[in-house]
């Protein structure tokens, strides 16, 4: 894709699961440096779609391109080395690990020396333990978490927990930040600190954000676009006052 062209491309994408029809036919485009919300009632497909991004799961037909390149048939290890991370819904923190021990994980998928290297503490492995920890100090400190740095990550509110799971994820360089439910579990102050984190993310850091998001304030409040599915299937896209103003959209969330 050009550098005018969507960062990514969903296209006609069908995932099926035990014959029943979880994405149908879903496309949708995400123009880079931009907020996209993908939204809709529980069961509609949202969950689904960021696993096909991943590469966890294989859609049955349809295509998923990234910066020009198919998605399909990548082995799942490769997403984040493309420029896609992302966290997840439940926290896939280590809670006996430190807050900057969980964030350098983020960083490994940029490294190239192999365990030998590290065992022998070779002057490469060295070199990358240091950007390692550079890194991961750095996104803290875009999230104001440093001096967190060397507490476990267990006994840590929530809130912060969801911060350090976003940190892990800028440590991978992302073109494409995938978050999973970032305000789930969030109280209304945390919330409001989220909004100005995710606009951060794109205006001072350039990353483009696909966001999974329940709490319909905080998507239409942020996003650039919004994209809303409802039982696998797309049934608006748009700027988030003309969704918001959508009757399909009005009827998916409070009953037919």
């Amino acid at each position: 894709m050009g550098a005018d062209g969507p960062l990514l491309i969903v296209q006609d994408v069908v995932v099926r699961f035990s014959g029943i029809v979880a994405l149908d036919g879903v496309s949708f485009a995400v123009e880079p440096g931009k907020i996209v919300g993908l939204i809709g009632p529980n069961g509609a497909g949202k969950t689904t779609l960021f696993n096909c991004l991943s590469c966890l799961y294989r859609p049955v037909s349809g295509a998923i391109t990234f910066a020009g390149r198919s998605l399909l048939g990548l082995p799942r290890h490769r997403i984040a080395a493309m420029g896609i991370c992302r966290t997840f819904q439940n926290l896939a923190l280590f809670p006996t690990m430190t807050v900057l021990e969980n964030v350098m994980l983020g960083v490994h998928s940029r490294t190239r020396t192999g365990f030998v290297s590290h065992a022998l503490s070779l002057p490469a492995a060295r070199r990358e333990e240091e950007f390692i920890h550079e890194q991961a100090m750095q996104a803290l400190s875009f999230l104001s978490l440093e001096h967190l740095a060397n507490h476990p990550a267990a006994g840590l509110p929530y809130g912060t927990l969801k911060r350090i799971e976003i940190a892990r994820a800028l440590t991978g360089a992302p073109k494409l930040l995938l978050l999973d439910e970032p305000a789930g579990g969030l109280n209304h102050e945390e919330v409001t600190e989220l909004a100005g984190l995710l606009r951060d993310i794109r205006d001072r850091l350039k990353i483009t954000v696909l966001l999974v998001e329940h709490h319909m304030n905080l998507v239409m409040q942020v996003s650039d676009k919004v994209v809303v599915l409802d039982f696998g299937r797309k049934i608006a896209e748009g700027p988030p006052a003309q969704v918001q103003r959508n009757p399909e959209v009005a009827r998916a969330y409070l009953g037919r």
